[in-house]
């Protein structure tokens, strides 16, 4: 069976930062997966699925009230090694593009106060597994270490 692409980034050499993952072709347009990368694999813990769980419906609903992002998003969710996001946008874009956006999300998510959006038994199938508090300080982490330090080395992946 034929590896994924996602599968074949060297996780060892991989730092905190903003990567395209891949771009599909759908129809006439080009979508663009990007891996919103929060902590080194393997070399850091993961983060815990109440604040991701948090992070994933602030963000989520974030990009969809956006008055630009709101029409080029396509998905906004966790990766299963808990160590990042991924972000779908319609166009052919690379990470530069999308610093400004991913910025402005992860300072909303740190600074938010308020119920979370979708936290309730009718809207969500695991909303007790939340955790605001942890989601700000992850949020908070990322941004001042991360997104406002970004070097070549944090938007494009290693080889």
């Amino acid at each position: 069976m034929k590896k994924i692409e996602s599968f074949q980034v060297n996780h060892l050499k991989l730092k905190r930062g903003i990567y395209v993952s891949r771009k599909d072709k759908v129809g006439d347009n080009i979508v663009t997966t990007f891996d919103i990368r929060m902590k080194e694999p393997n070399r850091e813990p993961v983060i815990n699925t109440g604040e991701l769980h948090a992070m994933e419906h602030l963000g989520a609903t974030f990009l969809r009230n956006h008055n630009k992002y709101d029409k080029l998003t396509i998905y906004f969710g966790p990766m299963g090694c808990r160590t990042g996001f991924y972000v779908i946008f319609n166009g052919d874009l690379s990470s530069a593009d999308v610093v400004d956006i991913i910025k402005e999300m992860f300072y909303f998510i740190m600074n938010y106060e308020g119920d979370i959006p979708g936290a309730d038994a009718v809207s969500c199938g695991n909303y007790n597994d939340m955790n605001l508090d942890m989601a700000k300080f992850e949020a908070k982490k990322f941004y001042e270490e991360v997104l406002c330090n970004l070097k070549e080395e944090n938007l494009n992946y290693p080889e």
